[in-house]
């Protein structure tokens, strides 16, 4: 026969251990999500899904039943941007997944950031999975290729944005090359005067100039006392031998 009076100590013992984890993953569970709802998201308020949010339920005017009603493709053309904005994030939560993996297990960055990445990669595949449904809800089989059409609208932004910077760099360095050459110009023409100046100076100075000169020459071809003391001795020799021939 069971002893049920013995059995009720253990069964009380279980029940208070049970009933102890259960209340403490509860409230584990209810921090942890206060505190992830507390982090700052990773991301920026997304505005142009509140623009197509805003187009999809406008509301009556006032002293009217019914709000206007929003054309098609202008719907959709939201819907696009909408997507576009999904793309530029998607392309950022894919080149930061595997460097912010990487710093959390050398310890370089804290859990919570983590967390914030990790909410905000569900947020955007949450908010991937709604744009697909707007997009069939709209037009039929279009939430296939809707992401095709968002990936070349970015790609294209950014292609022109590369060329308004370069058009703009290009314009830039235009303007300081036209400033160069205006400087060396000015800088040539300079050079022309003082050389113009130099080659028509006062005849009176040229003629100072010359007679100094044939002055040099003078003196050159001379020789100074030296070359007269050498003649002399020249003379001296030579008389001397025509005695002894003599």
């Amino acid at each position: 026969m069971v002893n049920w009076f013995g059995l009720t100590i253990p069964l009380a013992y279980l029940g208070v251990l049970i009933g102890s984890l259960a209340t403490f993953s509860s409230l584990y569970r209810k921090r942890k999500a206060a505190k992830s709802a507390s982090l700052e998201p990773w991301f920026g308020p997304h505005l142009q899904r509140d623009i197509y949010l805003s187009l999809l339920h406008l509301e009556p005017e006032p002293g009217k039943d019914k709000a206007p009603a929003v054309p098609d493709g202008v719907l959709k053309a939201a819907l696009l941007q909408r997507a576009t904005e999904d793309i530029k994030r998607i392309l950022e939560i894919r080149n930061s997944k595997q460097a912010l993996s990487n710093l959390l297990q050398r310890g370089s960055v804290g859990d919570d950031l983590w967390q914030r990445f990790l909410r905000a990669e569900k947020e955007i595949e949450a908010e991937l999975r709604d744009v697909v449904q707007e997009a069939n809800a709209l037009q039929p089989d279009w939430g296939q290729t809707i992401f095709q059409s968002a990936n070349e609208m970015h790609h294209n932004a950014i292609l022109r944005e590369k060329l308004n910077t370069i058009q703009a760099q290009g314009k830039a360095d235009r303007d300081w090359w036209d400033q160069e050459k205006a400087s060396i110009q000015s800088n040539f023409m300079k050079e022309l005067d003082e050389d113009a100046k130099e080659n028509t100076k006062p005849a009176g100075s040229l003629g100072v100039d010359r007679v100094g000169s044939d002055e040099d020459a003078v003196v050159v071809d001379g020789g100074g006392p030296a070359a007269a003391s050498g003649a002399a001795n020249t003379s001296k020799g030579g008389t001397k031998k025509r005695k002894g021939k003599k």
